[in-house]
């Protein structure tokens, strides 16, 4: 009978992602009880049916734009799946919006790492509402320039109530924030931004212009760049004014993007919308930067756990998926692949964490202060970058089956390529690198230092390469991207080493460090113990 299902796998829920992930696991080791049993219980969320249905569904039935009411009133409304707003609900009652700013957290110190794990298993469930949630946290960075604006938005941010209502931010019980910086004439250029904002008598501006990428258009308030007489300035623009009416934004279309499908993205044009400037005037860029850091980070860390679920997909059809009479795990050329991948997730995760620490650590550690710096656009660069490429070899491990909608693998295919995009493309990225290299030399000294002692006598000849990528690059802009990813993988390595990995160190410092160039994955040699890796990384369900 055709109807009988046999030799295809068992859904992969029902399971529990952070006590199946070992490696996750050791870098919360130092974190409270209260905090790995919230983990624990996180974990355990986003492995039910319920929750995976709650990401399908805010994909499928996606956000839809209302420009105006019945009566042809202007409204500019986005309204979204009920299974959106209960990822948010959860996201935001976790404090993955606010955690980072909130007083008296038994974390302190280890704040950002803390947020980093939980941000790690909800992006492995659905990540598309994970946008405003990273926005909300990353603007309070930026509010902190104008500490007027930053006491009377902050207490009503981290109250860890998401309220989808349509009311004044005063009347609400919790409110998300968002941003519009790039316009269609000048993208990451914002200084070609043409947006206006004028001084009105009481102090406030008015903003005439346009966004061509707002995202999360349903936030309570946005900080947008706009230019004044000083030059391109940042404002916090209210989406409802205190009287219940609209602030001037006039939403031209939702963005039908590849991916990221949960998560509005607009057009918007402004018109006199009125808003508050953020930091000094002329300083629009300085004042962003503290949030676009933290944006960085969360693209790495989200990056990290899309490919950990892609790959723990794969690695769940392998082993319950007969070929040719043996199970898919246990041929030969499927473990290397499977490996070789686990690899690279691995490290991703490490060195993503490893960024996170630095952020905790830097106010008090001269090297962490120095890695934070230096490394996130290297770190952001290459996570990001890997994930398309390894998503999509995922899916190929599940062939057909990975290739259709009902599989999730579809949808972390499509999620992928928005990280390496959003908050600095590649080249923004290693450009950075060179910016920092040019300025502030000594950081990346302290950096290499780190990497050395981590790396230890297995990364001998590191630290030389390095040195001469960074002179090359000194005068040879068209070479920072070699510079950058040289940066990454040995950070990954050094880290990886630091952690005690044992023979998945030693198997990704002699394939990525030492080994040969590589352009698809399975490069592994019988040297490694590819069965090993998979099963220490990826343990079989019990």
């Amino acid at each position: 009978m055709t109807d009988d299902v046999i030799n295809q796998p068992p859904p992969l829920t029902g399971g529990n992602a952070w006590r199946g992930d070992p490696l996750l696991i050791q870098l919360a080791e130092r974190f409270s009880d209260s905090v790995r049993k919230d983990l624990d219980g996180l974990g355990r969320f986003v492995m039910t049916h319920e929750a995976q249905e709650l990401a399908r569904l805010a994909n499928t039935d996606t956000p839809k734009l209302r420009t105006h009411d019945r009566q042809g009133r202007r409204i500019d409304l986005v309204e979204f799946h009920p299974a959106y707003h209960a990822l948010m609900r959860r996201s935001v009652a976790g404090g993955l919006h606010s955690s980072v700013w909130e007083n008296g957290d038994a974390e302190i110190g280890r704040r950002h790492q803390v947020r980093a794990a939980r941000f790690y298993l909800t992006a492995e469930l659905e990540t598309g509402h994970l946008c405003p949630i990273t926005m909300t946290s990353a603007s309070l960075a930026a509010l902190m320039a104008s500490p007027k604006l930053f006491r009377e938005w902050a207490p009503r941010v981290t109250t860890r109530k998401y309220d989808q209502s349509q009311k004044p931010p005063v009347q609400k019980t919790g409110l998300t924030l968002g941003m519009g910086m790039t316009e269609k004439q000048g993208g990451t250029d914002v200084r070609a931004n043409v947006t206006r904002a004028e001084r009105t008598g009481s102090g406030f501006y008015r903003l005439t212009g346009h966004k061509w990428f707002m995202s999360a258009p349903m936030s309570d308030a946005f900080l947008v760049l706009g230019q004044v007489p000083e030059g391109l300035s940042c404002f916090l623009v209210p989406r409802i004014l205190g009287d219940g009416s609209g602030n001037g934004f006039r939403f031209q279309r939702l963005k039908d993007k590849l991916g990221n499908r949960s998560n509005a993205s607009s057009e918007v044009e402004f018109v006199n919308a009125i808003g508050e400037m953020v930091g000094e005037p002329g300083a629009g860029v300085k004042t962003i930067m503290d949030m676009v850091t933290l944006t960085r980070l969360d693209c790495a860390v989200a990056s990290s756990a899309i490919m950990r679920a892609g790959l723990a997909e794969a690695v769940h059809h392998t082993r319950h998926r007969q070929v040719f009479g043996t199970n898919l795990v246990d041929q030969p050329l499927m473990q290397r692949v499977l490996a070789d991948m686990a690899l690279d997730v691995a490290a991703a995760t490490a060195l993503s964490f490893r960024l996170a620490r630095s952020f905790d650590e830097a106010a008090s550690d001269r090297g962490e202060a120095a890695f934070a710096r230096a490394m996130t656009p290297v770190v952001k660069y290459w996570v990001c970058k890997i994930a398309p490429q390894l998503l999509y070899e995922a899916m190929e491990c599940l062939g057909g089956n990975g290739y259709v909608e009902e599989a999730p693998l579809a949808r972390y295919y499509r999620e992928a390529p928005v990280n390496a995009i959003w908050e600095g493309s590649g080249n923004v990225m290693a450009l950075d690198v060179l910016r920092v290299l040019g300025r502030a030399p000594g950081l990346f000294e302290e950096v290499l230092v780190g990497i050395d002692r981590d790396l230890g006598a297995g990364g001998r000849g590191t630290i030389g390469v390095l040195k001469a990528a960074m002179q090359v690059a000194s005068t040879d802009q068209g070479s920072a991207r070699l510079l950058t990813e040289q940066l990454a993988l040995s950070a990954a390595a050094a880290e990886l080493r630091r952690l005690g990995a044992g023979r998945i160190a030693d198997a990704f410092v002699e394939t990525r460090l030492g080994g040969q160039w590589r352009t698809t994955y399975g490069m592994l040699d019988s040297r490694h113990d590819a069965r090993m890796i998979i099963d220490t990384l990826y343990p079989p369900l019990t």
